[in-house]
This record gives structure tokens, C-alpha cells and sequence, in this order.
């Protein structure tokens, strides 16, 4: 990356250690599982690091629970306060529970339950407040100035950042033969505590981060050469849809990281899939950009190979739709519109040419009032289960060999 004369702003190994002790107690130490089917794609080995199995459901615990560790007896008794959609709300609420603190979090309204219930299970006072995380962070800041409360960031902070750095000294110690590590980013703290930790230790190894393309702030950060803010567009990683970088993880990524690329919703999707049907492991889209970027080539002759799966929190709801998408996505399931004559028996005509060609039958929608339907036709939206883009091939052959017209659906 860019060259610098900034003075170092990555925390210390020493501080990092320091971190890693603290937090011997308080984190679990997540599992590295090795991915056959990953390591068949790249040729070399691929492990996962699975953060998604921490407590709290991702690795915020860590840099929240060693920021408020450093805290002194006067800020401790002024309570602390944050904003989050998530997973940073849940460790800061699992942290303060655990050493005495009182917790405030903002979240916005619309907050999926499971981490609603979550934070306040973790024994946190939580405030829903705006539609977005900008607006939930501002009020927090406000509490902040209002009630004295110590704001705890979700990425900016040296000691928030070094906490996170512990996920890289657990890399490098379960797999020392390492070449790259592919973390997700959203503002930047993940990231910048493993580059922080492994290229003081092993500057040899590649640090690649990954953004979802909605939410790019980095690749356009990087280029200019500063901080730039960035519309951030829907995307399922909303976990890592960060407008801006924090000045410090900018820094830090600029200086150390070695490359940025982004993935799509579509791809992310596809990765939660084959983390669910491969590795049995439930993921959320932010935690699965790594593993996209691995499956979509994003990153070349990768080597011996580690996935940061950085959270696992998903809403049930968001699973099945992800679970649709991915499918979708991964040519194994399609949507079919198809015009037919408004007479009987013409569905089972085509159930029977379907069944003919081993596709399985999920849902059929039947109108007579489709846009361009002739009063004597019917229109059907049939959705059918299929083994990949050559099966679905031979499918649409089928039917239109059976003198049929369909229409995949885009999703």
C-alpha cells in the first residue's frame, strides 16, 4: 500500500500479548477447522477460523471486553455506552455484565429480535433510536456528552484494535505454515489487529481483506490515499456495510494490509450455502465474504490459506431468504413462467415433462391475469429444484420441445 511517514499507530505485539492474556478467561479460544472442499478449489489447504462459534456469536467480544478491561475505577463507574445493529452491541453488553459495568447501547429500530433479545439477555439497558446505525451512533455520542458514560467504538481504538489482534495470534499459532489470511471488513478493526499482529510476527504472510461491493469504503479509501465516505448501498453483509473507515484502521490497512477486493451479495450468498451444506457451519453474510472472495477467485495463488469467519449471528428469517438466494445463485433452483392454454390438464402436461427431466416441483403460482396473458391463456410461475446450470439447460430443452415457451425469473 501506500507509503507513509505517519508515526506507527498498529498496537504493539507486546500490547497484543498483553490483550491475549486478559482475554484467556474471557474468550473462547475458536475452533481452526481445515475445508476439504475449499482446498479442492484452490489447490492448496484451506482452514477456517471460526469466530462464528465465539461467545456472543462473533469476535467483537474481544476487543470490547479488553477496552473496557483498561478502563479506570472513575470511567467503570460512569458506565459505558455504544452503538450497534449487532454483534459489537452484544460484546460490549456480554463485557460490562461481566466486569460490573453499567451498559447503555443504542440500536436502531427494526433491529432483528434474536440480537435485540441478545444484548439485553447480556444484562444492557438498550435505547432503539433512527432507522440506521449512523443515527443510533449519534445518539449514543450524545448520551455520552450528556451523562458522561465512556463511549466504547465498535473499531477505532487502540485497545479495541489489539483485542481483535488476538484472533491473529491464534492464526498463526494453529496453522504456522500460513501464506494467507482473508478477513471481512466493515470499519476496519478486524482486520487491522491481525495485520497488526501477524506482520510483526510473520511478514511474510499476505493479509487480503474483503468488503461487500455495496459497501466499499476501502478500495476507494486506499486509492485516494485518505479517508473517503462512500453511499453505502443494501447488501446481506450488513454486518461490514461501513460508509467510512475509522482513521486508525485506515491507517493501519494502508501500511499492512497487502490487498482489497470486494464480493457480491449473489456470491455471499453462495458461500453461506457451502459453509452450511460443506463445513456444517452457520455463518452470517458478513462472516462469509472471505470464503466468497475464495470461491469467486478473488484471490490468486492463494497458498496455504485461512478464512476468518468472523460472526455467525443471522436471523433465521435472513437465513431462509440467504438460503434461496444461494441456491438460486448456484444454479439449484430457478422460477419458470410459462403461457398455457386455459383448459384442462395442461399443468399436469407440464408437472409430467419436469418430473421427465428429474427436476423437483417446489411451488407453482396459477393466474389468469399475468401482464400479456390472452383471455384463453393462463400464465404459471413454477419454481422448481435443479442440480446446475447444465440440468437447468436440459430442463427449458425439455419443455420447449414439448411446445412450451418458459421464462426463467430472475430473482
Amino acid at each position: 500500500m501506500t507509503d507513509t511517514t505517519d508515526a506507527p499507530v498498529a498496537p504493539s505485539i507486546e500490547r497484543i500479548r498483553d490483550a491475549a492474556r486478559f482475554l484467556a478467561p474471557v474468550a473462547a479460544r475458536t475452533p481452526m477447522e481445515h475445508s476439504r472442499f475449499l482446498a479442492s478449489i484452490t489447490g492448496s489447504a484451506v482452514h477456517l477460523k471460526c469466530e462464528n462459534l465465539q461467545r456472543t456469536g462473533s469476535y467483537k467480544i474481544r476487543g470490547a471486553s479488553y477496552r473496557l478491561s483498561r478502563l479506570s475505577p472513575e470511567e467503570r463507574a460512569r458506565g459505558v455506552v455504544a452503538a450497534s445493529a449487532g454483534n459489537h452491541a452484544q460484546g460490549v453488553a456480554f463485557a460490562a455484565r461481566e466486569l460490573g459495568i453499567a451498559a447503555t447501547i443504542f440500536m436502531p429500530n427494526g433491529v432483528a429480535l434474536p440480537k435485540l433479545e441478545a444484548t439485553r439477555d447480556y444484562g444492557a439497558r438498550v435505547e432503539l433510536v433512527g432507522d440506521v446505525v449512523d443515527e443510533a451512533l449519534a445518539a449514543a455520542k450524545r448520551y455520552a456528552e450528556e451523562t458522561g458514560a465512556v463511549f466504547i467504538p465498535p473499531f477505532d481504538h487502540p485497545d479495541v484494535i489489539a483485542g481483535q489482534g488476538t484472533v491473529g495470534l491464534e492464526i498463526l499459532e494453529d496453522v504456522p505454515e500460513v501464506r494467507t489470511i482473508v478477513v471481512p471488513i466493515g470499519g476496519g478493526g478486524l482486520i487491522a489487529g491481525v495485520a497488526a499482529a501477524v506482520k510483526q510476527l510473520a511478514p511474510h504472510v499476505r493479509i487480503i481483506g474483503v468488503q461487500a461491493e455495496n459497501a466499499a469504503a476501502f478500495p476507494t479509501s486506499l486509492e485516494a490515499g485518505e479517508v473517503r465516505t462512500v453511499a453505502t448501498r443494501p447488501t446481506i453483509a450488513d454486518g461490514i456495510a461501513v460508509g467510512t473507515p475509522g482513521r486508525l484502521t485506515f491507517q493501519i490497512v494502508r501500511d499492512l494490509v497487502d490487498d482489497v477486493v470486494t464480493v457480491s451479495d449473489d456470491e455471499t450468498a453462495s458461500a453461506m450455502l457451502v459453509l452450511l451444506e460443506r463445513a456444517k457451519l452457520v455463518v452470517e453474510p458478513a462472516g462469509a465474504v472471505g470464503v466468497a472472495a475464495i470461491l469467486s477467485g478473488r484471490i490468486p495463488d492463494p497458498g496455504s490459506t485461512v478464512a476468518v469467519l468472523s460472526g455467525g449471528n443471522i436471523d433465521p428469517l435472513m437465513m431462509e431468504r440467504v438460503i434461496s438466494r444461494g441456491l438460486v445463485a448456484s444454479d439449484r433452483y430457478m422460477t419458470l413462467r410459462i403461457g398455457l392454454p386455459d383448459r384442462p390438464g395442461q399443468l399436469a402436461v407440464v408437472s409430467s415433462v419436469i418430473a421427465e427431466a428429474n427436476a423437483n416441483v417446489v411451488e407453482v403460482l396459477h393466474t389468469r391475469h399475468g401482464t400479456g396473458t390472452q383471455i384463453s391463456e393462463v400464465q404459471i410461475d413454477i419454481s422448481v429444484e435443479t442440480r446446475g446450470k447444465a440440468h437447468q439447460a436440459a430442463l427449458l430443452e425439455r419443455l420447449r420441445s414439448a411446445g412450451f415457451a418458459p421464462q426463467v425469473v430472475e430473482a
